[in-house]
């Protein structure tokens, strides 16, 4: 599985962003597929998952602006940013794992994740 993310960029406070990650092969219903983010000086962070079963799960730290999605017609997974703040800048990796192991508790930790994406800067500016 092959993960590439695109759509980083600069917005301005309260702007809008989406993020997109083509994956290569069939993914839908089958893997744990995900969003994380590193901030400059922290560690990767958890921010959504969707299920294998279509289910979603956002970081409460998100206030409800962020939201994720699959297109399946063209194998992406993505990421609509709104109300961007200057909190959210940060480089995005998408991040995808055996749906087996979908479970509470896993999906947020970056560790259990086999399949990651090459990274998207956001910059989120004032």
């Amino acid at each position: 599985l092959q993960l590439v993310e695109s759509g980083g960029g600069s917005v301005e406070v309260g702007g809008s962003l989406e993020l997109s990650c083509v994956v290569s092969g069939d993914f839908y219903g089958r893997y744990c597929m995900s969003w994380f983010r590193q901030r400059p000086g922290k560690s990767r962070e958890w921010v959504s998952t969707i299920r294998p079963w279509g289910l979603k799960s956002y970081s409460n730290s998100l206030g409800g602006r962020f939201t994720t999605s699959i297109d399946n017609a063209k194998n992406t997974l993505c990421l609509q940013m709104n109300n961007a703040q200057p909190w959210d800048t940060a480089v995005y990796y998408c991040a995808a794992d055996d749906g087996e192991n979908c479970t509470a508790g896993y999906w947020i930790r970056s560790s259990e994740y086999d399949y990651w994406g090459q990274g998207t800067r956001v910059t989120v500016s004032s």
